[in-house]
């Protein structure tokens, strides 16, 4: 059985609060609402061709090793029309996406650029890291839909946020900015016609303790499994184009997390739910996934498969055997 699979877009660190969300927030899409996703973490550096997947999320965690493999990863999901989500880091990116490619743009990002004199993206002159504020959505649009029509207490994490010189030529471009704060500052962006794009400042992964999924992130889980013919009731996927190079967990009911990079040297992947977990990397590539103590891996690359058992949870195994045949 193969699920829908999104690409989650960004740099995996333990530092970063909302990376230590995704795996229980897939647990409770499964578990709440039906909804069993592949999750593939693709490094920013590794950012490939990305249309074969059913969702993209550029999550939070700048600056990006590449701020051009988070523009390119927004660029594929707009112009293909796959279900996009970007929070923080993320809305920040696809509006320069969108600026640069859609608007023609020479703008930049202040966190990678502070001495530019075209910033798009610019320093908040009061942080919003570990803050909640109001958000309220714009009537009639798909935020407004999401949320409801009252004002929504959101968490951030962030320390810059759109240049509102640049609002009207963005809106002018097809834009819509749906979201705004207490000031009128613009927090969210959504595109018009698009099956789901929508774009926060503020990190829905953040809401709650992870156990029950904020509604932005369960809307974008169903626009993900709509895409991939999946009924959000529980029902199967039959996606084309299976991306190389994944780990995946499995859950003791069914329900999959997969972890993908592509080319990154090392991938360490967190499975504490999971019975067991086979990973896949590029040939001579290194693997370290992290299981229960004692429970069994199976780390199949391109240029082969070696199988090992967990010792204090971690197991680390380095391709180049002849493959054979492994149960997924």
């Amino acid at each position: 059985m193969r699920f829908p699979r999104i690409a989650l877009v960004g740099d995996r660190s333990p530092a970063v609060q909302a990376h230590n969300r995704y795996a229980p927030l897939l647990e409770a899409l499964r578990e709440r609402e039906g909804l069993a996703l592949d999750a593939y973490w693709i490094p920013t550096d590794a950012v490939g061709d990305l249309s074969g997947f059913d969702g993209i999320w550029i999550v939070p965690g700048s600056p990006y090793v590449s701020e051009q493999g988070a523009v390119e990863a927004a660029r594929t999901a707009r112009e293909h029309g796959i279900p996009l989500l970007g929070t923080c880091g993320g809305f920040q990116h696809v509006m320069l996406e969108y600026a640069r490619n859609v608007c023609g743009l020479s703008v930049s990002h202040g966190e990678n650029d502070p001495d530019g004199t075209e910033l798009l993206i610019e320093p908040l002159a009061c942080e919003l890291a570990g803050h909640e504020a109001i958000v309220r959505p714009a009537p009639g649009s798909r935020l407004e839909r999401i949320l409801g029509a009252g004002p929504s207490l959101e968490r951030y994490q962030c320390a810059f946020a759109l240049n509102p010189a640049y609002q009207e030529t963005l809106a002018a471009h097809g834009l819509r900015f749906t979201g705004h704060d207490e000031e009128d500052a613009v927090r969210a962006a959504e595109l018009p016609g698009h099956p789901f794009f929508l774009i926060t400042l503020f990190q829905p992964e953040l809401a709650g303790d992870g156990s029950r999924p904020h509604p932005i992130v369960s809307a974008f889980a169903a626009a993900v499994a709509a895409r991939a013919g999946q009924p959000s009731a529980g029902g199967t996927a039959t996606p084309a184009g299976q991306p190389s190079g994944a780990a995946t967990t499995r859950a003791p009911s069914g329900g999959a997390a997969t972890m993908h990079a592509p080319s990154a040297e090392v991938v360490t992947m967190r499975a504490p739910l999971a019975e067991g977990a086979t990973s896949r990397a590029p040939s001579g590539r290194a693997v370290a996934t992290r299981v229960p103590s004692a429970e069994a891996v199976t780390t199949r690359a391109s240029g082969g498969v070696v199988t090992a058992r967990a010792s204090g949870g971690v197991v680390t195994a380095r391709a180049g055997q002849p493959e054979v045949p492994a149960d997924r």
